[in-house]
């Protein structure tokens, strides 16, 4: 019997062919359930504008920005992970948007920089090392350890010829009523040519940002058979966040006359 009810209710239903029209576009009653399914996809034309726009490039995602912003649109920069993402349908607490058409940027970092964020802290044999600096030669500058430049072949040539010299001395005192002895061994690296103390690369971090210098402290570690070596990143830290504040100042000056900018990440709530 219900069973029955249901089936006549259904074919009623179809037959009556049951629209809805509201801010969602048209709607149709279907017998499954009596549940509302859209027609958009039926129509000619999407009921609104929505869309995600995901690219690297920043002149692009500027260029995009200015021509879809207008006063219900509002920008996040997540400085963590270089990126920004504008939600252009917001709205706010008085007329809340679906915030579902939005452009993310997503900075990549160039060759040069990554290519020393794979390098800095990592230990590196001689024939590493010297072939890294021939790669990257045009962003090098060598400095030696009294802050003077030094041609980056004769600072390739010392890193490739790096000896270690170890030297001990003893020394032994006796007395009436003790005697002491002690030992003292010194390991240091050597090379027939000046080593450089640092080295500057040069580069920008990221596409669209200004060159920055970034400081290596070259440190030889002795206590191995072979000379090995790393690369310290002098203020690593600092120098990500001055990166990091650059990426969002820039940002400001470009779409800040198009959309206000908020430092941090959104969620749209359930």
């Amino acid at each position: 019997m219900k069973e029955a009810l249901q089936l006549i209710l259904s074919n009623a239903i179809a037959a009556a062919a049951t629209r809805v029209t509201g801010s969602a576009g048209a709607m149709a009653v279907v017998p499954e359930g009596f549940k509302l399914h859209s027609l958009e996809k039926l129509e000619a034309h999407r009921n609104r504008f929505r869309g995600a726009l995901s690219t690297s490039s920043l002149a692009d995602f500027v260029t995009y920005v200015k021509e879809r912003a207008d006063e219900l649109t509002h920008g996040f920069v997540d400085k963590d992970s270089m990126s920004c993402r504008v939600i252009f349908n917001l709205g706010n607490a008085d007329l809340a948007g679906h915030a579902d058409d939005f452009a993310t940027l997503a900075l990549q970092p160039t060759a040069a920089y990554a290519a020393l964020q794979r390098l800095a802290g990592q230990r590196l044999s001689q024939k590493d090392l010297a072939e890294w600096m021939e790669d990257w030669r045009d962003f090098l500058q060598a400095i030696t350890p009294t802050d003077e430049v030094l041609p980056l072949v004769q600072a390739i040539a010392a890193v490739r010829n790096i000896t270690i010299k170890a030297s001990s001395e003893r020394t032994t005192v006796e007395g009436n009523l003790n005697a002491s002895r002690s030992a003292m061994d010194q390991v240091e690296a050597a090379s027939q040519d000046t080593l450089p103390g640092s080295l500057i690369f040069s580069c920008p971090p990221f596409d669209g940002l200004p060159v920055r210098n970034f400081v290596l402290r070259l440190a030889v570690i002795t206590t191995e058979a072979k000379p090995v070596i790393k690369l310290r990143w002098v203020g690593e830290e600092q120098v990500r966040e001055e990166i990091a504040q650059e990426f969002k100042e820039l940002l400001a000056a470009e779409i800040a006359d198009s959309t206000s900018l908020t430092i941090g990440t959104f969620k749209v709530g359930e």
